[in-house]
């Protein structure tokens, strides 16, 4: 028996955040959720923070504490996505409004206590979303960052460029100056770019295999991706839609069905023009140091096997 991974998921819940949240508490042989901690990014902070509360009593785990972080980006006004994830951000299901309380500590307080009261290397930092908090984490608190095991996160492009814009990727646009602090801070980094996330595509076959699941889980998880499927179809003219965040927790539960190389990765905050890109050196052809594991491939029968086997425990 290996002892679980010890994580605090980072998120602005949205459906795939949602779906993330869900295939990490369906894993709790390997997954221990040490908290919880809302940003804004796909909506505002205020339902952010009340989306993860839906989630975690979706699966009937009101005991998952939920933190509620930054409500703005570094040092820019708030770019948000309800055009794909709806008003609400998580648009598709009907769910009732949580019960659970959210801790009264602040997200980026609680990131901070969690990995200076842990021994090093014990604790991953899971990101979902724009990475605000963990950068005011460690601006505030330099000494926390010898102490995380890993950064696992989804975020950026190389070879896919941008969804946001043409160069960037969402979760980096948003606040660019928190990626470039997060990159340059010396932690392990393992990035699930658009490259990963665009080839684990939500086809009817995938979904009607969550519509089947016993209980609310799976049927909340299909009318979730019904929903946002609809944009990414259009934009893309694929055959579903691309289910981006649990790819991370997919990297956790079996890194081997990712592929993907240690290069440097770079974070551009002052061009207009490709604000927010992730200038990955997929080709080493600069001899900046390599900080991320940048992962290109993964085996996405592999991956919705096992998330529809974890979907299934809820």
């Amino acid at each position: 028996m290996t002892t679980p991974h010890q994580i605090i998921i980072d998120t602005d819940p949205g459906q795939d955040d949602a779906v993330a949240i869900l295939m990490a508490l369906g894993s709790p042989q390997e997954i221990e959720i040490l908290g919880i901690t809302a940003v804004a990014g796909n909506v505002p902070l205020a339902l952010t923070e009340k989306n993860a509360r839906i989630v975690c009593e979706l699966a009937n785990r009101p005991d998952i504490r939920v933190f509620s972080g930054c409500d703005a980006p570094i040092a820019r006004p708030l770019v948000t996505a309800e055009h794909v994830h709806g008003k609400t951000g998580l648009d598709g299901p009907t769910l009732p409004d949580p019960v659970m309380p959210l801790q009264d500590q602040h997200a980026v307080d609680f990131i901070i206590d969690t990995f200076r009261n842990a021994p090093a290397g014990s604790i991953s930092l899971c990101t979902l979303g724009p990475l605000t908090n963990v950068a005011a984490a460690l601006e505030r608190a330099p000494d926390i960052a010898p102490k995380i095991k890993q950064i696992v996160m989804m975020g950026g492009a190389y070879f896919e460029v941008g969804n946001i814009t043409p160069t960037a990727e969402f979760n980096i646009y948003v606040d660019p100056e928190a990626a470039k602090i997060v990159f340059g801070a010396g932690i392990p980094l393992v990035v699930l770019p658009l490259d990963v996330t665009h080839k684990t595509l939500v086809t009817k076959e995938r979904n009607d295999a969550f519509r089947a699941l016993p209980g609310k889980v799976g049927i909340a998880v299909a009318e979730m991706t019904d929903f946002f499927e609809r944009f990414d179809k259009e934009k893309y003219g694929s055959t579903g839609a691309p289910l981006h965040d649990p790819t991370v927790i997919g990297y956790l539960l079996n890194p081997d069905l990712f592929q993907g190389r240690e290069i440097n990765v770079e974070i551009e905050t002052g061009s207009d023009l490709t604000l927010g890109m992730t200038v990955a050196d997929w080709w080493r052809v600069t001899d900046r140091p390599a900080n991320a594991l940048f992962i290109k491939d993964i085996d996405d029968e592999g991956f919705f096997t096992l998330l529809t086997e974890r979907l299934a425990t809820l």
